[in-house]
């Protein structure tokens, strides 16, 4: 069986984390956790500009842990919360670093789907890792517009959680019917 591969990307505090790992149940798949936030937990401070790159190559071996292990328990999805492209553009954003970006974006191609999340989950501070809504909101901007940039396509997940889930489900379940079909 092959195994579908989907990005979900957004700012800080948008719901990423809760909605893969309902994707993960509903369908069933694997969630890989964001390396990142594990990161944070660990050290007690956001990443430095020279350890992004350790970050980035850390959330790729895990992705590619995750494909390995689904493919060998015959589950058809991964998702990933974040994805690569998340810590590229953090290290635009927070250092004026773009130097992981062409690698990340490369990376990001080998995806099915991108599911980008909306802003309207209330922003809440958790210590070392937030910023705030102002910082969230120029992250979003900065990841739609490295999409569009690129032509990668991305899909919006917005509203409650129910509503989000539910279009979240019926993206995944199409992207898996196109993959299925021999559609990039």
């Amino acid at each position: 069986m092959p195994v579908v591969v989907i990005a979900l990307l957004g700012a800080e505090c948008t719901g990423k984390t809760t909605l893969c790992e309902a994707l993960a149940q509903t369908l069933p798949g694997l969630w890989v956790a964001e390396a990142l936030r594990e990161f944070v937990a660990r050290h007690g401070r956001p990443p430095r500009p020279a350890e992004q790159p350790a970050l980035l190559a850390e959330q790729v071996a895990r992705e590619e842990a995750a494909i390995a292990r689904a493919a060998a328990q015959g589950l058809g999805w991964v998702l990933t919360d974040s994805a690569p492209l998340a810590t590229a553009l953090y290290s635009e954003q927070l250092f004026a670093d773009s130097g992981l970006t062409a690698a990340a974006l490369r990376h990001h191609r080998r995806y099915r789907l991108t599911l980008v999340t909306g802003l309207e989950v209330p922003w809440e501070p958790d210590g070392a890792q937030r910023d705030g809504p102002q910082a969230r909101a120029d992250f979003d901007a900065r990841l739609r517009r490295a999409l569009a940039l690129a032509g990668i396509p991305h899909h919006r997940v917005e509203g409650p959680h129910g509503p989000r889930l539910d279009r979240a489900l019926r993206l995944a379940r199409a992207a898996a019917e196109d993959y299925n079909r021999g559609s990039r």
